[in-house]
């Protein structure tokens, strides 16, 4: 079966550098895990914070469950990361430097059920930074183009 990705967040990768990638467990009620195997969730705006030693992911939307009519749940909620003290600690230390931040990059099922996000550690990218990936990104598609008209 292997693993169904939900969502992604492509405007993180435009918007930062990415230093490093955590597989993390989150934390959900089931009107919530229904919505997601529906496809329903979005991390446009989502950032993660360390508070009080614990890791919170902010502004996700997950669209409430059509079917859920016994409970009613806001859709950015700011729900609890699942993560050991040594990588909370680490995270801590990281993200208190200068420019670092936690970035949800992908929110996925693995093979066993379970949703799992792919938090970055990332650093914010500058205007002229910006503008030299999409000048690269550009001149790779120009590339690829030029190889598959002469069969290269």
């Amino acid at each position: 079966m292997g693993i169904k990705i939900v969502c992604r967040n492509r405007k993180a990768f435009h918007e930062y550098f990415i230093d490093e990638v955590f597989e993390v467990g989150i934390v959900l009620l089931g009107p919530e895990v229904k919505s997601l195997r529906e496809g329903r969730g979005n991390l446009a705006d989502g950032y993660a914070r360390v508070n009080n030693g614990e890791v919170f992911l902010h502004n996700m939307h997950i669209t409430p469950y059509h079917g859920s009519h016994y409970v009613s749940l806001d859709p950015t909620r700011p729900r609890k990361l699942l993560l050991n003290k040594k990588e909370i600690k680490r995270l801590i230390g990281k993200t208190e430097e200068r420019g670092y931040s936690l970035i949800p990059t992908k929110v996925y099922f693995t093979a066993k059920g379970y949703v799992k996000v792919e938090l970055a550690l990332a650093k914010g990218k500058k205007k002229y930074d910006k503008r030299q990936a999409l000048k690269e990104k550009e001149m790779k598609k120009e590339i690829n183009q030029v190889k598959k008209r002469y069969g290269y």
